[in-house]
């Protein structure tokens, strides 16, 4: 049987409420250019917006006029979608806090996470969002999915629980040491 062979998320479609708290909140207060909108072709009378979340994707909402924004918890049950993140550099990241307190959306503050930091909240709707920085910079040629393998193989040899900074720099160094030749491994 043959797999079928993803290249990258195409774009992610929420259900939102109305169209000025949609572009208020995805272009407003995370910065993500509103693109281009147009009906949703299954069900006209519903609004479709497009928003770039800066790596030339696309994140969608479905907006309808009868529908305002309602901060409750959605959903997180079996099936269901649990949060959204979005990939942020290390100074946004350090904004983040005082920039959502300025917009009065509550947050977790900063999470750590091992190899990256987290900050949650939630969208107008209730949807749970996650700004998640690395805490590193993979060397050139490798992607963040390479480095997190290869520090996913060391902390299993090490029998620890989760990675950790001490396995990204093994992994960076192994990686590194894979494709930079040198006279003193030869």
């Amino acid at each position: 049987m043959q797999k079928l062979q993803s290249q990258g998320v195409h774009h992610i479609t929420i259900t939102g409420a109305d169209r000025q708290s949609t572009i208020d909140f995805w272009e407003g207060v995370l910065g993500m250019p509103f693109v281009f909108e147009q009906p949703n072709l299954d069900e006209p009378s519903i609004g479709h917006l497009y928003f770039d979340p800066g790596d030339g994707r696309l994140i969608t909402v479905f907006t309808s006029e009868d529908r305002t924004p309602k901060r409750q918890i959605v959903d997180q049950s079996q099936g269901y979608l649990h949060h959204l993140a979005f990939n942020v550099s290390k100074v946004s990241f350090d904004q983040a806090v005082e920039r959502l307190k300025e917009h009065r959306i509550p947050n977790s503050g900063p999470v750590d996470r091992g190899f990256m930091d987290s900050l949650y909240f939630r969208d107008p709707c209730g949807m749970l969002i996650e700004l998640a920085c690395y805490r590193f910079e993979p060397p050139q040629g490798y992607t963040h999915t390479h480095v997190l393998h290869r520090a996913h193989l060391i902390r299993v040899a090490a029998a620890d629980a989760s990675i950790d900074k001490v396995h990204l720099a093994d992994a960076i160094e192994a990686l590194t040491a894979e494709r930079a030749p040198s006279l003193t491994r030869v």
